[in-house]
């Protein structure tokens, strides 16, 4: 049993997390930071010059399931000085439980208060001392603290504990450390007259020579229920402190926000099979003539606003069974028997349309980089200033075409029309080139697809059902929006958004197979005619070749084009320090490695294509963990601890250069060792030098830990592996939705249920449903019976 905590953004477009917003903030260059408890997980693209700023973008985020907020911080990005903080929204796992189908709308930016800005945990241990005539006492041993709000400049705080019963104080500090190490015992004489009434505080606050305290935390404990418990000890979250009223409140603009919150208890495999197995027998019974009765189920079940969602599990559950053709040939031919004109064949959102877009993402991402990307890099490069339509035109973008000469109208056109044609030329060449390594499964699926739309009446229609997955639904969004299909790191700037927008254009045109339809629309792309005219019949070229690749005989081709969805792989450049038993250098110690993530092992080498140098067999890996900002001056740098044969740990130290670069890494590699069983539950997040740890001051090296390992946050990335379990207990929760709606008493459009047989699988159906919820409900219970009467709750 697994219990997994997605947070997902939520749009009929795309089943991903959290970021499609745009914000008000009256700033020049803003971006947003996306917090889990307080943890950077996610940086958007700084959109510079604007008031207005749209973001656009789309995760999806696997939380633990302990988790409490998410918070957006929405900042001004300055090359000068610190980056300014605008204000922040801030939605509690409460607000979005409550709303399953997701938050969506405007939210007031609120200013940051640094009294509600606090984080970490206190160690604790309270007990009532004494009995009988003796007078009682009140005992606080304050032992630590972990991943305290970093206050000062130098990356850390100088904290000090105050502890506060009826009236009287005491207080401890430790210097430089954001995981202090008190381990003090405070006495209060118990008062009984306030036992139904009295406090205990203990607050947390950072140290200041010259300016005032900054606050850091704190507990309240009631004393009346200690008193029946004796004695508590534990580690207990620091709070914030009363929320003060802000003048800026309302006036510092507004952010728009889609997010989903869902808790799935992922149950065994064998709580599944069933449904995986009538599911698969539904898709297999094509070959039997047999109508796909529950695929016809789903697609007439599922409403607008979930298809994505099911269509992406659908097409990850088949992937896995291995039937993922079978699957999508049962929908081309329920689309073809709803679809009277063949010009629209696949143009409409659904499932069939879904599922299709979802599986060349799933297994056509790879073929996508290799394909766009030497163009996509030549655009972003180059930069230059393409406009085809008069009235959007700007003198003044486009420069002198000379000498004291500035360049006309039809100068500008022409230059924007050899430039785009040259675009064009080289991205259809890519086309034609890629059918030798389009993924071998993509080809095949193309073929049946072009197999099933045969019409005598109209010859272009089975590459119009072709393109219109390939290039209206795949190449064409990847070029508008590069950053959305990872081609690259940041937005396009306006100048090369619009070259991108331009020659996606072109691509439409060209998927189309129709120019007279766009001239007539947008009469100013009538120069690239002859060009998309070449590149139909070069497209049509192409589309031939891809769909004959499934009788190639070449074993080597086919290993060459085979599937490249779930194979776990990472790579690129990072800088690299390696600690074996040795403390660290005074200078800086990263070198610049190109590091390879696989299925079984992390390898490094000098350059991308030189032999390994060194290698870390992924079983071996105990934590994955980021490192304090002060320890090498950088916030992205991340730890990787191992052990050897010899039982001898060794850390392997990796510097990012951003908190996206930093988070992906981490999570590909926590999900890549994620069955490891020899796992730590405790690490340093600062280093061992001058003989101490300098997150906790500690001096023996050996010493476990100060801070907890996290191993549930993680990035949904395309490259992930399947998982078919998950996948099959979101699409029960999808039919557990729709299931008073599929009742056998009530008639369904896509059934006879005059037929005793459809009626009978029905009935198997609704009992496998039963099934999987009385296990759901049986490990509920399980875990309120684990979970009852374990501490005694004391905070207020």
């Amino acid at each position: 049993m697994r219990l997994i905590t997605i947070a997902q953004r939520f749009l009929p477009v795309c089943s991903n997390i959290i970021v499609n917003f745009t914000c008000r903030t009256g700033s020049s260059d803003p971006y947003c930071i996306v917090k889990i408890d307080n943890e950077a997980i996610i940086r958007t693209a700084t959109i510079w010059k604007t008031l207005s700023p749209f973001w656009g973008e789309e995760y999806t985020v696997h939380l633990p399931p302990y988790f409490r907020t998410v918070s957006f911080y929405v900042l001004d990005e300055d090359s000068l000085s610190r980056d300014d903080v605008i204000g922040k929204v801030s939605i509690s796992k409460e607000v979005l439980t409550a709303k399953p189908q997701g938050v969506d709308g405007w939210m007031n930016l609120t200013e940051i208060d640094p009294d509600e800005e606090v984080q970490g945990e206190i160690h604790l241990q309270i007990s009532v001392l004494g009995d009988g005539d003796i007078p009682r006492k009140l005992c606080c041993q304050v032992l630590e603290a972990r991943d305290l709000a970093k206050k000062d400049r130098n990356g850390a705080s100088d904290p000090f504990v105050r502890v506060r019963y009826n009236g009287k104080t005491y207080e401890s500090v430790v210097k430089k450390s954001c995981y202090p190490r008190w381990n003090e015992s405070f006495e209060f004489e118990l008062d009984e007259t306030l036992a139904d009434t009295g406090l205990l505080s203990v607050e947390v606050w950072d140290w200041d020579l010259v300016s005032r305290n900054d606050f850091l935390g704190k507990v309240l404990f009631n004393i009346n229920k200690l008193q029946s418990a004796q004695q508590e000890e534990g580690w207990f979250r620091l709070g914030p402190d009363k929320s003060k009223h802000s003048e800026y409140e309302g006036t510092l603009g507004s952010l728009r926000l889609q997010l989903r919150l869902r808790d799935e208890v992922v149950l065994t495999s064998s709580h599944y099979k069933p449904l995986t197995e009538l599911l698969s027998q539904s898709v297999g019974s094509q070959l039997n003539g047999n109508w796909p009765d529950f695929i016809m189920l789903i697609d007439e079940t599922t409403t607008a606003e979930s298809r994505q969602e099911v269509a992406n599990n659908l097409v990850k559950l088949f992937l896995g069974q291995g039937l993922v053709k079978e699957f999508l040939d049962v929908l081309f031919k329920l689309e073809l028997e709803k679809t009277t004109e063949p010009n629209t064949l696949f143009r409409s959102n659904s499932l069939a349309s879904k599922s299709m877009e979802s599986f060349l993402k799933v297994a056509g991402m790879q073929y996508l980089h290799r394909l766009l990307g030497p163009i996509i890099n030549r655009i972003f490069e180059e930069k230059k200033y393409v406009e085809l339509d008069p009235s959007k035109l700007e003198l003044k973008e486009a420069g002198c075409a000379g000498l004291h000469r500035q360049q006309t109208e039809s100068d500008i056109i022409q230059q924007s029309s050899s430039l785009l044609q040259s675009y064009l030329s080289e991205l259809l060449t890519s086309i034609l080139q890629s059918a030798s390594y389009c993924p071998l499964l993509i080809c095949q699926v193309f073929h049946q697809l072009y197999l099933r739309v045969q019409e005598p009446a109209h010859s272009n229609v089975k590459f119009i059902a072709v393109t219109s997955f390939l290039c209206l639904r795949f190449i064409s969004p990847a070029i508008m929006s590069p950053k959305l299909f990872h081609l690259r790191e940041k937005h396009a700037d306006a100048r090369t958004s619009r070259t991108l927008l331009l020659l996606a254009k072109a691509v439409q045109t060209i998927g189309n197979m129709d120019t007279l339809a766009c001239c007539s629309k947008e009469p100013w792309m009538v120069c690239l005619q002859p060009a998309i005219q070449q590149g139909i019949t070069q497209l049509k070229d192409f589309i031939t070749k891809l769909v004959s690749c499934h009788e190639s005989e070449d074993l080597e081709l086919q290993t060459r084009m085979s599937l490249q969805c779930g194979t776990m792989e990472k790579e690129g450049f990072l800088f690299l320090h390696r600690t074996k038993g040795k403390c660290m250098p005074m200078t800086s110690p990263f070198k610049k490695y190109y590091v390879t993530l696989s299925k079984d092992t992390l390898s490094y080498s000098r350059t991308q294509h030189s032999k390994k140098s060194s290698f870390i067999s992924l079983p071996k890996i105990r934590a994955v963990e980021k490192v304090e900002e002060k320890c090498f001056g950088s916030a992205n740098v991340m730890q990787i601890i191992s052990s050897e044969d010899s039982g001898q740990q060794e850390t392997l130290y990796l510097d990012c250069k951003s908190v996206n670069e930093l988070n992906h890494w981490l999570s590909a590699l926590r999900k890549a060792c994620s069955h490891n069983t020899n796992t730590m539950s405790c690490y340093h997040p600062g280093i061992y030098k001058a003989d101490r740890w300098s997150c906790c001051h500690q001096k023996e090296k050996s010493d476990p830990g100060c801070d907890k390992t996290r191993h549930g946050v993680t990035l949904q990335e395309w490259y992930d592996p399947l998982d078919p379990d998950l996948e099959a207990q979101l699409i029960y929760q999808h039919l557990r939705s729709v299931q008073h709606a599929a009742n056998p008493e009530q008639r369904i459009d896509c059934f006879d249920l005059t037929d005793q047989k459809k009626v009978d699988g029905l009935s198997k159906l609704f009992s496998i449903l039963q099934d999987l919820h009385d296990a759901h409900a049986a490990v509920e219970e399980e875990e309120r019976s684990k979970n009852k009467n374990v501490f005694l709750e004391l905070q207020t």
